[in-house]
């Protein structure tokens, strides 16, 4: 579904400005002389590499970050945003990515937080009208959430929706959403989408910041590009090509971002025979040859994830055969897996890739704590320990100052590092990366690219699984394409193409050439 502002005659009202909006901090000069608006009824779309100035921007404009200078108005006023209330007291509700929740407060509690009904007679919680108006709101919004679910007991996504909820209480006329989709799958997109143009309808104006570029092209009616704290461009979403935002973004061209990966298909090391799982997959099969890059595609809840995890060990295996290096691996277990040369980096770095409060350093050699780092009473070989995470280190360009540092203090993109320099410590034959750049701007996607490239043309076999189209389309050599559980196709060049692969995204049980 396109998003596009309802056409008329008359120009937009602009809801919100900046003029040569600045922030500094020691050191650091954020942003740099911002101007920006904000029209009712649209989608504005801020795009930038990680530490561009996006969340410097959004945080001064709802009121969580004070500016060093410039000037900011509302329709057309002076404004001065003293905090997070005065700009919702001022119609700007923002959604950032760290969610302000309480896990074990219910949705409804959370949704009527600070504005709690009360009986007229007495100071008490009338828990029946909380209920009610948070029902309201969710059915409003066509969210199917179950209003006395603790919020802790809610998937991310769900979370996600009752933020949105919250953030749209009262009289919004801003609305600001901060990589939104993150966790949401295809059909919770295309709910979010259908409220944006809902909101959009109604003369809300929307600061969107994504890094997905289809995402952005399907909904943006203008994009403003960031770098480096600077505004570079703001232009109109039918003339953003992908080529140019990145070129803007980055200031390469998108032949520097994705490389030219060289094919020589060796030895086969990974076969699946007429694989069904426990989660969801039927009767899938294919092969992965070492010096080969093997795209797995399709939107998110395909089963491209869910086959790849049914291989690894994460789940079982109930018909069908996994031949890894000749040998029979179905239903060996993850440790198995890992000691014969498997590497699996999971799509959810917080949640399954990562001990956030180890340092860099400590994460790095977890594969290999029950092997080499072992010494003959059982003892970590310490020296040995530092050195493997610091040549890992080296490979995926993290400082030495990151490399000792608790790894949820990094960024996104600094944590992927440390993910992939996990698959370093050891020798792998085969290299699974499940949505590899999720989350990580396009500075960061092209040093990982980069080491994708030097795996494959060392001779090892890499799969990468992506929802990403540009990234199977510039990246891989061959490419699977799953559709409700099952492989609806597999691609050659030159026939990996955006029509073909969406076409398969949509058409189970049909093969390709």
């Amino acid at each position: 579904m396109d998003i596009k502002p309802a056409t008329s005659d008359a120009p937009a009202e602009c809801l919100l400005s900046t003029f040569r909006l600045s922030k500094h901090y020691p050191g650091v000069q954020a942003l740099d002389d911002i101007d920006f608006e904000l029209l009712a009824g649209e989608v504005h779309v801020l795009f930038g590499e990680n530490g561009a100035g996006k969340s410097t921007l959004i945080s001064i404009l709802a009121g969580a970050v004070q500016p060093s200078a410039g000037e900011i108005g509302i329709k057309g006023e002076p404004a001065h945003l003293s905090s997070v209330r005065d700009a919702r007291a001022k119609g700007i509700s923002a959604v950032f990515q760290e969610f302000s929740l309480v896990p074990t407060l219910t949705v409804a509690e959370n949704l009527c937080l600070g504005e709690e009904p009360r009986y007229a007679a007495v100071p008490l919680l009338d828990k029946a009208a909380l209920r009610g108006r948070a029902q309201r709101l969710l059915n409003e919004l066509g969210f199917e959430i179950d209003c006395d679910s603790l919020v802790s007991h809610l998937s991310r996504a769900q979370q996600q929706m009752v933020e949105i909820a919250k953030s749209l209480r009262g009289n919004v006329s801003v609305l600001i959403l901060d990589e939104p989709t993150a966790s949401l799958t295809d059909q919770e997109t295309q709910s979010l989408f259908e409220l944006v143009k809902r909101l959009q309808d109604q003369g809300v104006g929307i600061i969107y910041i994504s890094h997905r570029i289809q995402e952005i092209k399907q909904i943006a009616n203008r994009i403003t590009v960031l770098r480096d704290g600077q505004k570079i461009a703001t232009v109109a979403a039918e003339d953003a090509s992908e080529e140019r935002l990145i070129e803007l973004m980055t200031g390469r061209s998108i032949a520097k971002i994705y490389p030219q990966i060289a094919s020589k298909p060796g030895q086969t090391v990974l076969e699946v025979h007429d694989l069904w799982s426990r989660n969801g997959v039927r009767n899938a099969s294919i092969h992965v040859r070492r010096g080969e890059v093997v795209g797995i595609a399709g939107l998110v809840g395909s089963g491209k994830s869910e086959l790849v995890r049914a291989l690894y060990g994460l789940s079982k295996v109930t018909q069908g055969r996994v031949l890894f290096k000749g040998q029979d691996r179905t239903n060996a277990t993850t440790a198995q897996m890992l000691a014969d040369g498997f590497f699996y980096l999971p799509p959810d770095r917080k949640a399954e890739g990562l001990v956030l409060n180890f340092r860099s350093s400590e994460d790095m050699v977890l594969p290999i704590l029950a092997g080499p780092l072992r010494g003959p009473a059982g003892w970590l070989r310490q020296g040995l320990s530092r050195q493997l995470a610091r040549s890992s280190a080296q490979r995926v360009e993290l400082t030495t100052r990151n490399l000792y540092r608790a790894v949820g203090l990094l960024s996104g993109g600094n944590q992927q590092k440390v993910m992939f320099a996990k698959g370093f410590t050891q020798s792998a034959t085969l290299y699974v990366f499940d949505e590899p750049t999720v989350g990580v701007d396009m500075g960061t996607r092209s040093a990982l690219y980069g080491l994708i490239q030097a795996l494959c043309e060392s001779g090892a076999a890499v799969v990468i699984v992506s929802s990403d189209l540009p990234e199977i389309l510039h990246l891989t050599h061959r490419t699977y394409v799953m559709c409700r559980g099952e492989l609806s196709g597999e691609l050659h060049p030159p026939h990996i193409t955006e029509s073909r692969l969406l076409n398969l995204f949509f058409e189970p049980a049909r093969l390709a050439a």
